[in-house]
């Protein structure tokens, strides 16, 4: 029946966000789109309007499976353990796949073909809302004098870790090296402060 659609949204959606995650917004074209659902280029634009739209409801699944994994991370009580359970799935999630996909959200936001509005504002809500997770438990260990810094402040220092990680991942492909540098950045966020 023509108007209908004959696929599993879903599926789509997540064949789609692995193409955007190997080549980026700019370069995933829709042909590559087409062949990596394997739904026709037609049946995708009378789906989803256009390439921006199949992305946003794709970077939507990914944003929803990150922060999933963030909660889960950040359950640890002790918030030396939630941060680097953070920093471990998110080096996990970057050097997974081969090659390594690395972070959607760091590529798209390095693709200035990616820079329209509706892109942005998926991008930074994602960032507030881990960054929301994070200053939340953070905030909880301080109420029972579990942590002593600006949990706001260091939220923010966090999500702007895991960031730089995302392009350290790229540049160097060394998976070592990430963990060794979220090690030394929790040693300095939960150093005791100088009498």
């Amino acid at each position: 029946m023509a108007g209908v659609k004959q696929f599993d949204e879903r599926a789509v959606l997540e064949k789609a966000m692995e193409a955007f995650r190997r080549k980026g917004f700019a370069e995933t074209s829709m042909v590559d789109l087409a062949r990596a659902t394997k739904v026709q280029r037609g049946s995708l634009y009378n789906a989803f309007a256009d390439k921006e739209a199949i992305f946003l409801k794709a970077y939507d699944l990914y944003a929803e499976r990150f922060l999933g994994a963030m909660r889960e991370a950040l359950a640890d009580p002790d918030p030396r353990g939630a941060v680097r359970a953070v920093l471990d799935a998110g080096i996990a999630n970057m050097c997974g796949g081969r090659p390594a996909h690395g972070c959607l959200t760091t590529r798209t936001v390095m693709d200035a073909a990616a820079q329209s509005a509706a892109v942005r504002a998926r991008v930074r809500r994602l960032l507030d809302q881990f960054e929301t997770m994070i200053a939340d438990m953070l905030a909880a260990a301080a109420a029972r004098g579990a942590f002593a810094g600006d949990a706001r402040a260091s939220a923010r220092v966090v999500v702007a870790l895991t960031r730089g990680l995302a392009v350290l991942e790229r540049a160097y492909g060394d998976e070592e090296r990430l963990r060794e540098t979220a090690e030394a950045a929790i040693a300095m966020m939960f150093a005791k402060p100088a009498p």
